[in-house]
């Protein structure tokens, strides 16, 4: 009977730490697959798509709209499975669960960027219908406040630890670039609003999404141990 407990319990570890491992992959393969994406649609768009002013969500106008569409929702996905393996495979603290379920919630808000996407009017002028710039909001201030949430937890890691100063910049950096973007830069007559395109991505690219692969690959070698 112990032996059989025995088995059954490194069969459970040996899933979970397999479940940890995929999930630490979507979290390395989704910003770098989201980004490869809209960098491609940008190419074949460049005639009537400028990466300086318009944002990412403006390639959903238009014929290929439906592109960046699927490409909001499997990134959605990667990263709630993302958000899951890290909740699991970090070591638990009080509170611990809010960085995780920051990032799920910033999933959802990817998944209404879909589901509400901008439009064109017969001018050409892009415009919000409702619900995208809620949507906007959530993935941005929820994927900030999650890694200022993990970066607790990672101090509190043996093998995250190195990753938590790091992780609590970028948050730090991630807000004060949400306040840019959603304060100076996206509403139509906003001072920057004609670099909205370029500032938003260098808050993805150049904040959020290094830091989301820095803990996937973290994540992954601790799964491996």
């Amino acid at each position: 009977m112990p032996t059989t407990i025995s088995t059954e319990i490194a069969t459970r570890s040996k899933r979970g730490r397999s479940m940890v491992r995929r999930a630490a992959l979507a979290g390395i393969i989704g910003p770098l697959l989201f980004t490869t994406v809209f960098l491609v649609q940008q190419v074949f768009r460049r005639a009537h798509y400028d990466p300086i002013a318009e944002p990412v969500s403006a390639l959903e106008v238009g014929t290929y709209g439906w592109v960046q569409q699927i490409n909001f929702v499997a990134f959605a996905a990667l990263l709630f499975f993302f958000a899951t393996g890290l909740h699991r495979g970090i070591d638990h603290t009080r509170f611990g669960i809010l960085g995780p379920a920051f990032l799920g919630l910033a999933s959802i808000g990817l998944v209404f960027s879909a589901a509400f996407p901008l439009r064109e009017d017969a001018a050409g002028v892009i415009y919000d219908p409702g619900g995208h710039f809620v949507a906007g909001v959530t993935f941005f201030l929820s994927t900030a406040l999650s890694l200022l949430a993990l970066s607790g937890r990672l101090a509190k890691d043996p093998h995250f630890r190195v990753l938590a100063t790091y992780t609590a910049a970028c948050g730090v950096a991630a807000v004060l670039g949400f306040v840019v973007l959603g304060r100076f830069a996206i509403p139509d007559g906003a001072p920057l609003h004609d670099w909205a395109g370029l500032l938003q991505r260098i808050v993805l690219v150049g904040v959020i999404f290094p830091c989301l692969v820095a803990l996937g690959i973290r994540l992954l070698s601790k799964a491996r141990d």
